[in-house]
């Protein structure tokens, strides 16, 4: 398996991302983190309680002082203050102090709304990852974004909070529903989009081995993904600058997500947000048709949406209208994220509305089949 992973800021390290093919070597949480006296709360929600929540209890019971659990209903639509309530009524019974430690055990929404739990209750506590989906470990669980949907606007409420440990068993992917582990593709692609040529050929080469879930393949991936954003988290840790290229694909991502009232998955609708922006970068001049093809073809390789259907023109000026209340938008900008050939993104707060519509339309009408 891979060496960890350290992350650092201002030259000084703040956590570790280790990768395994089980919970069984846990027991270095606890090690690293010296909380063998702590009380420790496992969040999770009803998907991925059923599978994996006794395994990650009985072996986090011998090490600590005691193990609590708490579950909510999966889905993003859970994503709120009042889930959030319930996390703070239940530490708070149970007499949680500023020493105890969250662990997040799930995927991206478990993973914000733990982190975001942890920021805010007695103002910071510890808290650690141990994410069971893709898109999770590639990237959600790495970087201390932390937070919840507000009125159906994504990640409007949050905090940067860092976790103190990140703990990858790789082997919990066989778990996953199809359509979930193809969703955490989009990120992976999107990595290889804004910063790693290479990187994009490779998964061009190994589509195959990677839906099958070969594990070799997939391990190199996760770990490439995890350097990436490691890279970018530890030059700019609160997105003041190059971290903003992780948005690669949100803004319009984010909006079809809300507009089609979270029917879609997060992966899904970064898929059709990044080929948005590869088209605004193609008509800008700023990549070639040939590279725009084989971006839209890698999307395809790896069975991610590259065209939304039942759409129309009214609909995509709602869309259009819900990216001026994304979170990234600056003094009424919408800074966006674009390329300059594949592997070198940039920030650009210039593209119009025309330039969204446009894009809009080009995959609303079919044209990527």
């Amino acid at each position: 398996m891979f060496n960890k992973i350290r992350i650092n800021m201002n030259n000084r390290p703040i956590y570790d991302i280790s990768f395994h093919n089980s919970f069984d070597y846990i027991s270095e949480v606890i090690d690293v983190l010296n909380i063998s006296d702590r009380r420790i709360c496992i969040i999770s929600d009803s998907n991925v309680e059923k599978y994996h929540m006794d395994t990650v209890r009985n072996a986090l019971a011998p090490l600590c002082d005691k193990v609590y659990s708490f579950s909510f209903t999966a889905g993003e639509k859970q994503k709120n203050t009042h889930t959030i309530e319930d996390m703070y009524s239940y530490i708070i019974e149970h007499h949680f102090d500023r020493n105890d430690v969250i662990f997040a055990l799930g995927g991206g929404v478990v993973g914000d709304m733990s982190g975001f739990l942890a920021a805010t209750y007695l103002r910071g506590i510890r808290f650690v990852q141990l994410p069971t989906s893709l898109l999770a470990m590639v990237d959600s669980s790495i970087g201390g974004k932390t937070g919840i949907d507000f009125n159906g606007y994504k990640n409007m409420v949050g905090a940067f909070h860092m976790p103190s440990y990140v703990y990858i068993n790789m082997d919990v992917l066989n778990t996953l529903p199809d359509r979930e582990y193809i969703s955490g593709f989009a990120e992976i692609i999107k990595h290889s989009i804004i910063k790693d040529k290479e990187y994009f050929n490779y998964l061009i080469c190994n589509s195959d081995k990677a839906l099958d879930r070969n594990l070799s393949i997939m391990a190199e991936i996760i770990y490439r993904s995890c350097q990436i954003k490691q890279s970018v988290v530890e030059e700019d840790p609160t997105e003041k600058g190059i971290r903003a290229h992780l948005n690669f694909g949100h803004t319009i991502g984010h909006a079809i997500e809300k507009y089609m009232n979270f029917s879609m998955l997060h992966g899904e609708c970064v898929a059709l947000g990044s080929i948005a922006a590869l088209y605004i970068s193609l008509k800008r001049n700023l990549i070639t048709e040939e590279e725009y093809i084989a971006a839209v073809e890698l999307f395809k390789a790896y069975r991610l949406p590259v065209n939304l259907y039942g759409i129309n023109d009214s609909d995509i000026d709602k869309i259009i209208a819900i990216t001026k209340s994304d979170k990234k938008a600056d003094n009424n900008c919408i800074k966006f994220v674009l390329v300059n050939g594949i592997g070198n993104a940039f920030t650009d707060k210039t593209v119009t509305d025309e330039e969204m519509k446009e894009a809009l339309k080009m995959i609303t009408g079919g044209q990527n089949e």
